[in-house]
């Protein structure tokens, strides 16, 4: 990630923030389970198996599978652009958000979930290069790991800030989770119209070609 430019520093931050809303509505919307961070619906998976909970186990599963099922729709939609990939697949995840904030106004919850779901796993396409994402956007573990790294490779001598771009990127995460937790609780569901309004957002920012989109991505936005 610190070989990428600040512009698109600014978007993996941004759309950090923006898993992080969704992740915060769907887990107080599911009372518990995870959009975004399939780490902890693996464990709750897990959980379950142990428990012989067989409903638990079908939700965590459904929701692994439906996330992986939205990895593949947004990475196949990035292969086939030739140009403005990021704004192609942040558009289908405009698209997936705005059917799921629909599914939950006529009752349709299983429907918002598949939808918000693969938003999710969509949205990690948007640094695709060469068929693999370089940056994780919906889950922070690794982001904390090179954290820590930077900052224990100052002490041999390595650049000063080069953690702060990892930092940013959970910090983005967190304030998007609290700001989700605050639309979910004053609208509900109906708070996707946010998520929705930011990804049409990012979308129309990176349809303009860059000069520069840092050595990970190298493609026309």
């Amino acid at each position: 990630m610190t070989t990428l430019d600040r512009r698109s520093i600014a978007l993996a931050v941004s759309l950090s923030a923006l898993a992080g809303f969704v992740d915060a509505m769907g887990f107080l919307t599911t009372k518990g389970f995870f959009i975004s961070f399939m780490s902890g619906n693996s464990t709750r998976l897990g959980v379950a198996v142990g428990k012989n909970n067989v409903e638990n186990m079908f939700i965590a599963g459904g929701v692994i599978g439906c996330f992986v099922g939205g990895v593949i729709l947004g990475t196949l939609i990035a292969s086939k652009s030739k140009n403005r990939k990021r704004a192609r697949v942040l558009l289908t995840v405009s698209v997936l958000l705005a059917i799921a904030t629909f599914a939950w106004i006529f009752k349709i919850p299983h429907v918002g979930l598949v939808a918000m779901v693969m938003a999710m796993g969509a949205e990690n396409a948007v640094f695709q290069q060469k068929g693999e994402t370089n940056i994780g956007l919906t889950y922070m573990t690794g982001a904390l790991v090179k954290c820590g790294q930077r900052i224990a490779a100052i002490f041999e001598g390595a650049p000063k800030w080069e953690w702060a771009p990892y930092a940013l990127l959970w910090a983005g995460l967190v304030c998007g989770a609290a700001f989700g937790t605050w639309a979910h609780s004053v609208y509900g569901t109906n708070g996707l119209v946010f998520a929705i309004v930011w990804s049409l957002l990012l979308a129309l920012i990176t349809s303009r070609d860059w000069s520069s989109n840092g050595v990970l991505d190298p493609e026309k936005s």
